[in-house]
């Protein structure tokens, strides 16, 4: 978040567009960060010209190492729609010419158009060079949908959750709901939120945290009750993959009996939009973890019949998204710091990936267009080689991998693939006509979820003649296997 600079700091700004000058006039207005001595940029129309009074000096390329510098100066990237390839390209430029502090401001998929703030700029981070060029969504249009409404994230402290908050201030959204049952995450993105908003970005919002539990229908009916939420977007899941395979019945517990408590009060309630974020995880899951979104899947579709013709309940599907909270990225950064070596599961496994800030933007683009009961998929594009993320990380550090950092091979963990697949062989990808989202169609026959879960209710939940079979992790992979055939069922389960 904003930090004060000395004053003495000359400021480089490589970018003389909407977002650069932006930048540039609110650091003037403000006077504590320092002075824009230049704005860096390739465009001749703009190089040897004036803007807001600062000259803009270029080709970046040729200009950047002539540039004197001392350790205050500061380089600050804004070229929101800059492909990750010319990010990269910039920010080796940079560190190379000696710059110590390099700061991004948000991608096209974060920021309202012609709006950007110096809040919102950062230090650059691996994740913005190894994500693909991300699609102009237009924020403002495809999030017109919601202005005015009461908006509910559930898991509001998570990566996924903290960001579509974020981009949901410029949504002009009445009531803003962050709901989670850990108190600190909440704490934090209501805190980062009234500071963004006490900067300048977004509209006004009045922002609510609510600390709660899905497991517990009766509060959640409650809830919703009072809260008149018009849209619902459910993010909060456990989804750490091998923690799952330890502890199943959390799992199904909250992944699954959560969600179903959610739509039920969301159908009881009149909840009009409600969007299920989900996983390729889920496809023919090997996992708990998968399996537990499945599962989830299948609720929010099973409820299309009960919809009001205005209202929308959907699923939206994506892959890995870049520097989620105990994701691989945050996990290579520590081990590239410490001096190695980078553990990876096996040299050919293969993931998708998206940034978070353009998952969210389609999240938020389909929660608009997408219609009751469907099941949409993000394009993901073609996947990426963990072994090839690890050795382009160890570069961004400055290291050599091999040489300087070496790259461990520990074998899959429980629950995991080599490969994952983003639709299953029953599901049809359906273009849409919005850039990036599809629709699956499925043509397997409907799936029995409503025996499933009760044949779930009495191991997750304590009822008077089930005592044998509550918590029990065996009567638990008994009855998923039994429906979900590809789970790996572990060859020594415990009983609990």
């Amino acid at each position: 978040m904003k930090q004060i600079e000395r004053e003495d700091a000359r400021i480089y700004i490589l970018g003389a567009g909407f977002a650069g000058r932006a930048i540039a006039r609110e650091i003037r207005a403000k006077g504590v960060f320092g002075a824009v001595v230049a704005f860096l940029d390739d465009d001749p129309a703009k190089i040897g010209n004036r803007i807001e009074g600062i000259p803009v000096l270029g080709p970046i390329k040729d200009v950047v190492n002539l540039l004197s510098r001392h350790p205050a100066d500061e380089a600050i990237i804004a070229m929101p729609s800059a492909s990750s390839e010319k990010l990269r390209e910039l920010y080796f430029l940079l560190k190379n010419a000696g710059f110590q502090r390099i700061r991004i401001v948000p991608g096209i998929a974060q920021i309202v158009e012609g709006e950007a703030h110096l809040v919102q700029a950062r230090e650059i981070d691996p994740q913005d060079l190894l994500g693909r060029t991300p699609v102009a969504i237009g924020l403002k249009e495809s999030l017109a949908y919601l202005r005015g409404k009461r908006v509910l994230i559930t898991g509001a402290g998570g990566s996924i959750g903290s960001e579509l908050s974020r981009q949901l201030l410029s949504a002009g959204v009445a009531r803003l709901y962050l709901f989670g049952h850990g108190e600190n995450s909440v704490y934090q993105i209501d805190r980062e939120l009234r500071l963004l908003q006490a900067e300048g970005v977004g509209e006004k919002t009045s922002i609510v945290p609510v600390i709660g539990e899905l497991k517990d229908g009766a509060y959640m009916r409650f809830i919703l009750d009072r809260l008149k939420a018009d849209a619902i977007f459910h993010t909060a899941a456990y989804k750490h993959v091998p923690m799952m395979e330890a502890n199943p019945v959390a799992a199904i517990e909250n992944n699954v009996l959560g969600t179903r408590n959610l739509v039920e009060a969301a159908l009881a309630t009149g909840v009009k939009r409600l969007v299920l974020i989900s996983t390729d995880k889920a496809v023919e899951p090997s996992c708990v973890y998968g399996a537990s979104k499945f599962l989830a899947e299948r609720i929010v579709m099973d409820v299309r019949e009960r919809l009001a013709p205005d209202q929308h309940f959907m699923v939206v599907r994506f892959g890995n998204v870049l520097g989620s909270r105990g994701s691989i990225v945050p996990l290579f950064r520590s081990q590239i710091l410490s001096g190695g070596p980078v553990t990876v599961t096996h040299p050919e496994a293969t993931r998708f990936f998206m940034t978070i800030p353009e998952a969210c933007s389609l999240v938020l683009k389909t929660g608009g267009v997408g219609s009751g009961g469907q099941l949409y998929l993000l394009d993901m594009g073609e996947p990426v080689r963990i072994r090839d993320l690890a050795e382009q990380m160890i570069r961004f550090y400055g290291y050599e991998p091999g040489r300087d950092i070496r790259i461990e091979y520990i074998g899959l963990r429980p629950g995991e693939k080599v490969f994952e697949n983003l639709n299953a062989k029953d599901e049809a990808i359906v273009p849409t006509k919005y850039p990036r989202v599809n629709r699956l169609e499925r043509t397997a026959p409907a799936f029995p979820i409503a025996q499933v879960l009760q044949a779930l209710e009495p191991i997750c939940l304590p009822q008077e003649g089930s005592e044998k079979v509550y918590r029990n992790r065996r009567a638990l992979s008994a009855v998923l296997n039994k429906f979900l055939p590809t789970l790996k069922v572990p060859e020594h389960e415990p009983e609990y």
